[in-house]
């Protein structure tokens, strides 16, 4: 019996738990030795005794032999052979609470099931009664998995009840409600609602949204803004004493000085809340984002069928299917499978596959004496990887309780920066460089002249103060107008608006930077079924022995498919139904699609000829009645898979079906109506012949061959890693030839006007297949892939030469019957020569290419997990299509941006410029741009234009330019001329309204200065209109109609500045201006459309010039103010390490900046020219 101590560490429910005594002879071999065990236990109301007889399982004593030493091997909750057993499910410190749920009405408490991982524990397993004790503790079955009708469950099974299951390992115990303890517990009608209430959801918690308040602080903890805030603090102090404080001639006006210091405390505020409000709604967005992406489907078992669910819906109890490709969405136990092998490397760092053995195989082990765990593993771990084999696993712990979810708690972390949005922050630092070093010699040379007329000074000790503070506060929004925080927002913003679209789309994004790669691809390596095809399968033609048949011609002469059926022999249609039907892992679906089954589209359509034309019964029935002795999962290299099934005479065959030229080639027999026969060479050459015309017409061909064995596995083939299992390189040869079949897949509509499209958009395509060089030709000859270029099959490609392959690359337009290698090199060797590449795949093999291209396509539909996780953006829709929509999202990404970079440098040389000259030259060191006025410009320059152009959807005419280069510089020439452009005309318009303005038009300065600032932020907004092209194109109106976020955006600031114009008088230190002033002011701004235009037409070859030659000189001083300007902040305290590294790591990046107006690329030269 049990001690009272290990009843307290075992759990609240464990009373005496059975003690079984092995007794095993002195040096005895307990395969061939049959031991008596004995097994008792005892409760307050039940006694037994009983002893039973075992016969040992062959496959279990062959693989895995027990210790040959005499010992008796006594196993219970207390006293076991397995090391730790007394501390098996022992409460780490912390996790308590997982150990303790109220009206637990099952065996097991959430925390006693996470013991079983974090490390693996037999002990655990063992003392939670192995796989029968689960399955009875978490009120499921093996077999039918959860009832699909469950809700509520009546009564309690206690822990006693459940554990006592494996006192009984060689009889099926399933849950019997008789041996339920009743319970008070309340009802609930929701669907699983116990099971949920004990386990919880197979979902992470959400994370906490950072509040609105605290984006607002971090976003105010600018050291710029501080410092700003503190003027503007002085400042109205200043202006409140000079108000309140101090005597006033009687009659003269109150002084209202203290409203531009309120005034500059409220802009900053809304500066502050616009740009949280900005994070909050990026933060919303990509939460959503990760939602969608984390969201998949699984295969399950409930109520004995088998069934599609989300991953989010997988509770504890439930049995999962596990397939190659599949990632494990939970922790479980395996139930049963053939040469099941994970890769646990991405939740235990291991990088062995694991070969997994079933629970009860593992229980019936352990009471033989294994003890060693290495050797024993039915643990299935979340977030593994299903390399080769299908089985079914029982899932024991879900969500944040799962192994995966665990470490996804502990890793959770914030998005990544993207390169560009990287190289946008170098360049915001270089701009800030120069503003910040303009800025300091603004102040200087103020300070000076303020100095130096001190002495002379009339006004009093309030007023200088005053003065001083009116110095300080437009030198240091100056340093505001320069920096260009905006740039980082509208890649964020860009992104966000980017990637919500492309979800609408079918495209899925799991990584950022792909987003933006992809508007830069120059070349696409597709797949054909199911991207350039319809992945809707049929089967039309075959030939099977002398008879064939054929659904898709219609020439009058054929012989269709009924016709067909009736003329086969009984023997010959059991053969084939059983090659199709056993031979898949498709299964029985819901409803009539993909001919009522779900699973692969070949094996779909194979099944529903075999249920169609056939007349095969129903799919679970046939299978039912068939003994699976072993599965060989499709396997890319082989293009085959097979399954070994014994027949009535007990003897075993080898049903095998794949690529048809491929399997023919192993056949030297064929099933004819009068028995097996030797394939001739004349008949092989007939089959031949049928295959190559089904390819011609665009068929995927697939055949079937088999051959029969006297036993299993055949002597010599033995497999090296499981002698119960055959090695099947050993047995593909001497096939019989059953038949083959052409399987019609339709083009998809639309997918030869998208490859034109990418065509013409100077973006290569190219198909990559594993169907035959005859059907991929004519596929992509229908497509439009291919023209003249070279057709090549894997086997071919992968023996050419480095130096014969780089010149064979450029002109490669099919790749046939590849693997996923072929396709990794491909992509590896097309990268080399500089291009950038997409790649679709959706098997797990294809996670090595997928990886290594610059974007990665996985396949929503017909993709395995694992090429999934090793994508970067999945198509929902498998569709060809798709891909062009990303290549159009990627560039108006790019686009985007540059289109607001080109707006912000051009408003940020004006104002600052501006600024400078007019406060040097002043009388009174005024600024005819107020620190009022410069934040309102901010703001509009910053966050309402990034909104605004960092949301123009793309159009067809973003397809009518090549792909720009990796090396090619984020501003053009063609920008950089309508930045310098568009900033001399500002420049030239303002200040000549400034210091002309009072001898050109006769008004007083104060009227001047309120016609300056209208004049300057209209210019902003018509400026805005011509920013939204990038080449030298003149109709910048286009697509505007689709683009509501510009026109809202515009109405906003067009209606701030009516606003501010008539009621902001003391807080932006204007007056109110006539309707000839509003006139002079629109249509000086308005003028900046047509010098665009002119701008465009000037020849970027002379720009390129007089940039070359200008640009020297800049270069120079920016060197000189970016080293003082370095040494000045190396004065100013980090708050750690890390942001002195990521300074040191963007100098060169922010270098670029100013180098930019220096070099004039070839490309950018013929970018222009073409433009």
């Amino acid at each position: 019996m049990a001690s009272s101590r290990s009843r307290a560490l075992l759990g609240p429910h464990q009373t005496d738990l059975p003690r079984i005594t092995i007794e095993i002879p002195d040096g005895g071999d307990i395969s061939d030795t049959t031991p008596s065990i004995t097994r008792e236990w005892s409760s307050s109301s039940l006694s037994v005794s009983k002893t039973i007889s075992e016969s040992p399982t062959g496959s279990i004593g062959d693989s895995l032999e027990p210790p040959r030493t005499s010992r008796v091997a006594s196993v219970s909750s207390g006293s076991t052979t397995l090391d730790g057993q007394e501390d098996a499910l022992r409460p780490d410190p912390g996790s308590e609470a997982d150990f303790s749920v109220e009206n637990n009405c099952f065996g097991f408490s959430p925390g006693q099931l996470n013991k079983l991982l974090n490390p693996k524990s037999l002990p655990a397993f063992y003392a939670l009664g192995g796989l029968r004790g689960l399955e009875k503790g978490l009120r499921t079955d093996i077999g039918a998995g959860l009832g699909v009708d469950e809700q509520s469950l009546p009564g309690t099974v206690t822990f006693d009840k459940a554990t006592t299951t494996h006192a009984n390992l060689l009889t099926p115990n399933h849950f019997d409600t008789k041996e339920v303890a009743p319970t008070s517990q309340s009802q609930s009608s929701q669907p699983f609602g116990d099971r949920i209430r004990v386990y919880g959801r197979n979902v992470l918690p959400e994370k906490k949204a950072t509040p609105l308040w605290k984006l607002m602080w971090r976003a105010y903890n600018d050291k710029i803004l501080l410092l700003l805030t503190a003027a503007a603090a002085i400042s109205l102090a200043l202006g409140l004493y000079e108000t309140f404080g101090a005597d006033h001639p009687p009659g003269s006006p109150m002084p209202v000085d203290w409203v531009e210091g309120l005034a500059i405390c409220v802009a900053i505020l809304i500066v502050v809340l616009v740009g949280s409000l900005n994070d909050f709604q990026k933060e919303r967005a990509f939460v959503r984002l990760n939602a969608k992406k984390e969201d998949r489907h699984v295969k399950a078992i409930r109520s004995g069928k088998s069934m599609i669910i989300s991953v989010h819906d997988v509770l504890v109890g439930d049995v999962l299917h596990l397939e190659p490709g599949d990632m494990v969405p939970a922790d479980g136990i395996f139930i049963e499978g053939h040469n099941v092998k994970c890769d646990e490397s991405s939740a235990t760092g291991e990088s062995d596959q694991l070969k997994k053995t079933g629970g009860e195989d593992v229980m019936l082990l352990i009471e033989r004496g294994h003890t060693k765990s290495g050797e024993l593993d039915p643990f299935i771990i979340s977030g593994s990887k299903v390399l080769e084999g299908v089985g079914t696993y029982l899932v024991t712990s879900v969500g944040a309780n799962s192994s995966y979810g665990k470490i996804l708690m502990a890793m959770r972390q914030d998005v990544e920066p993207t390169p560009l949005q990287v190289k946008l922050d170098g360049l915001a630092g270089a701009i800030a460089k120069l503003g910040s070093g303009s800025a300091i010699l603004l102040f200087v040379v103020l300070l000076v002249r303020f100095l130096v007329n001190l002495p002379g000074s009339h006004l009093s000790s309030a007023e200088k103060a005053s003065q001083f503070m009116d110095i300080l506060i437009v030198a240091i929004t100056v340093i505001v107008v320069a920096v260009p925080e905006g740039l980082p927002l509208a890649v964020t913003l860009a992104l966000a608006f980017a990637t919500t679209r492309l979800v609408k789309l079918n495209n899925l994004v799991r990584i950022l930077k792909s987003c933006e790669t992809m508007g830069n691809a120059t070349t696409i390596c597709s797949d054909k079924t199911g991207t350039l095809t319809q992945n809707k399968m049929t089967v039309v033609t075959g030939t099977f022995a002398s008879l064939s048949f054929d659904d898709k011609n219609n020439q009058g002469s054929e012989r269709r498919s009924i016709t067909f059926a009736s003329d086969l022999s009984t023997e010959l249609k059991r053969t084939i139904i059983q090659s199709v039907a056993i031979n898949s892992t498709a299964f029985e679906g819901q409803d009539d699609a993909d001919h009522g089954f779900v699973g692969s589209k070949t094996e779909t359509a194979l099944l529903g000829f075999a249920r169609n034309v056939l007349a095969m019964g129903s799919l679970s029935d046939e299978r039912s009645n068939a003994q699976v002795a072993q599965l060989m999962p499709f396997d890319s290299s082989r293009k085959c898979m097979g399954t070994v099934i014994k027949l009535a005479d007990g003897s075993y065959r080898f049903l095998v079906k794949g690529a048809s030229e491929i399997l023919l080639g192993y056949c030297c027999n064929i099933l004819m109506p009068d028995g097996i026969q030797q394939l001739t060479q004349s008949e092989r050459a007939r089959i031949e012949s049928v295959i190559e015309s089904y390819a011609k017409q665009c068929l995927r061909t697939i055949s079937l061959i088999f051959k029969d064995f006297p036993q299993w596995p055949p002597q010599g083939a033995e497999s090296s890693g499981d002698p119960t299992a055959a090695d099947f390189d050993f047995l593909l040869k001497g096939m019989t030839f059953l038949g083959a079949v052409g399987i019609q897949d339709p083009i998809r509509p639309g997918v030869p006007e998208a490859i034109a499209k990418c065509q013409h958009a100077g973006v290569f395509v190219r198909m990559v297949t594993g169907d035959n060089i005859v059907t991929a030709k004519a596929i992509a000859k229908d497509c439009g892939i291919y023209t003249d270029g070279i057709v090549m099959e894997g086997p071919v490609f992968r023996t050419l030469s480095e130096s014969r392959m780089m010149e064979m690359l450029p002109r490669i337009q099919v790749l046939a019957r590849s693997s996923p290698e072929d396709k990794r090199i491909l992509v590896t060797r097309l990268r080399q020569l500089g291009e950038v590449v997409a790649v679709t795949g959706d098997g797990t093999n294809d996670g090595p290419a997928l990886k290594a291209a610059d974007i990665g396509f996985s396949m929503g539909i017909a993709g395995t997990e694992v090429a999934k996780e090793a994508s970067a953006i999945i198509l929902m829709d498998d569709n060809f299509a798709s891909i062009l929509t990303a290549l159009m999202w990627g560039r108006a990404v790019n686009d985007a941006v540059r289109k607001f970079l080109q707006f912000q440098i051009t408003v940020n040389i004006t104002a600052v410029i501006l600024t400078f000259v007019s406060s040097v030259v002043d009388s009174e060191m005024r600024s005819v741009l107020t620190a009022v006025q410069l934040l309102w410009i901010n703001l509009i320059m910053d966050t309402l234009a990034a909104l605004a152009l960092a949301t123009d959807p793309p159009t067809e005419e973003i397809l009518n330019r090549k792909p720009s280069k990796r090396t090619a510089p984020l501003i053009s020439i063609i920008m950089w001329k309508m930045i310098i452009g568009q900033a001399i005309f500002q420049l030239t318009v303002t200040l000549i309204l400034h210091f002309g303005g009072p001898t050109i038009l006769g008004y007083p300065d104060d009227e001047i200065r309120s016609i300056v600032f209208n004049t300057f932020v209209w210019m902003q907004i018509f400026n805005e209109f011509n920013n939204r092209r990038l080449d030298n194109k003149f109709n910048i109106f286009t697509g505007l109609h689709r683009n509501w976020f510009f026109i809202a955006i515009n109405c906003i600031m067009v209606g701030g500045q009516i606003a501010i114009a008539f009621i902001g008088g003391a807080a932006f230190s204007i007056v109110r201006i006539n309707g000839t002033q509003w006139a002079i002011c629109i249509v000086a701004a308005m003028l900046s459309l047509p010098w665009a235009v002119l701008i465009r037409c000037f020849p970027d070859a002379w720009f390129a010039a007089i940039a070359g030659f200008v640009g020297k000189p800049v270069v120079i001083v920016y060197r000189v103010l970016s080293r003082f300007m370095t040494r000045v902040g190396k004065l100013i305290p980090r708050k750690n390490n890390k942001q002195k590294e990521e300074t040191v790591d963007n100098a060169e990046t922010r270098s670029e900046f100013v180098e930019y107006m220096a070099s004039s690329s070839s490309q950018d030269l013929e970018k222009g020219q073409k433009s």
